[in-house]
């Protein structure tokens, strides 16, 4: 495993983060999920990303028992906080931010989160009120570092202009062959301030792994079968055409002797402003192939080539 800095933090990140997004909440999978973790760890990936609304805490539950009895400074632990936990709690007061920190530390079985994520801009709270509550909880030793995902340019840019509050050192954007969008100001504003990604779906929530064929039916097990996993997938990425130009990378990827996966993840990794590939697994093996992109090596054309075969949607 490869490990780069996360921004102006003190955190050595590996390439290949692992992900408790989809693949946590089914009480029927929980040791498979456990599994993944320790598989994880076992090969060198030391990010371990979650988030408290992923099945209402059941994630990072799941996750806190994966990680008991491993030993606390081995691993670097980040979730996150916006998305409504009931009727009444949601968003990022004062309020909200010490009372969701605390119920995820409970979850996790931990003292402190390495990383603690604004999942979304909350614009019912006054900015300041935010960076205030977050500073204090860096301040009171619960938290280590903070970060966003997918906040507005304008307000990633105000929250650097307050003074006397912890600053950003990360950045969660989906980024992927498919969706480029963090190369529109994003990348290029994080690096001119300390701040760098840990990017979620890095393969277009399987899509970049060549599973789904053309004019064919979505494999049985796989999200686009899954009717609750299958809505966050976009309609477009499974498009004959689009699918058509996933398996002539999957030939790039071959001419470069990687996995389309691994050939996706590496493309993520070209960009210095990522420190990390967030991938998920329903299964110990689909770990041990992702985790095999970190420092792959790849013929620049090759990736320019899939970026013309595979138009952002």
């Amino acid at each position: 495993m490869k490990y780069r800095k996360l921004g102006d933090s003190g955190l050595l990140v590996s390439e290949i983060g692992f992900g408790s997004w989809l693949t946590f909440t089914d009480p029927q999978r929980k040791q498979l999920a456990i599994s993944c973790v320790h598989r994880a760890l076992d090969l060198g990936i030391n990010f371990l990303d979650t988030a408290n609304v992923y099945g209402r805490g059941a994630a990072e539950t799941v996750l806190g028992e994966a990680l008991t009895g491993v030993k606390r400074e081995s691993y670097v632990l980040a979730t996150k906080l916006f998305f409504p936990m009931s009727s009444a709690d949601r968003g990022l007061s004062r309020e909200q931010i010490q009372k969701q920190l605390d119920a995820s530390l409970q979850r996790l079985k931990v003292q402190y989160v390495d990383l603690y994520q604004c999942h979304r801009y909350d614009f019912e709270t006054p900015l300041e009120e935010t960076m205030e509550a977050l500073t204090r909880a860096v301040t009171s030793g619960k938290v280590r570092y903070i970060g966003f995902s997918e906040w507005p340019l304008e307000r990633i840019e105000a929250a650097l202009e307050l003074k006397n509050v912890a600053r950003f050192v990360s950045s969660q954007p989906q980024y992927s062959l498919l969706h480029r969008e963090p190369e529109n100001g994003l990348l290029s504003l994080s690096a001119k301030t300390g701040i760098s990604q840990v990017v979620w779906s890095p393969l277009a929530q399987g899509v970049l792994t060549g599973k789904y064929l053309p004019n064919s039916p979505a494999p049985a097990h796989s999200r686009a079968a899954d009717p609750s996993m299958g809505a966050f997938l976009n309609p477009d990425w499974l498009a004959p055409a689009v699918l058509e130009a996933v398996q002539v990378v999957g030939q790039l990827a071959a001419n470069a002797k990687l996995t389309l996966a691994q050939f996706a993840l590496a493309w993520v990794l070209r960009q210095p402003n990522v420190t990390s590939a967030i991938v998920g697994a329903s299964r110990p093996e689909q770990v041990n192939d992702n985790a095999a992109a970190a420092g792959a090596h790849v013929d620049p054309a090759l990736f320019t080539e899939a970026e013309r075969l595979l138009p952002s949607h």
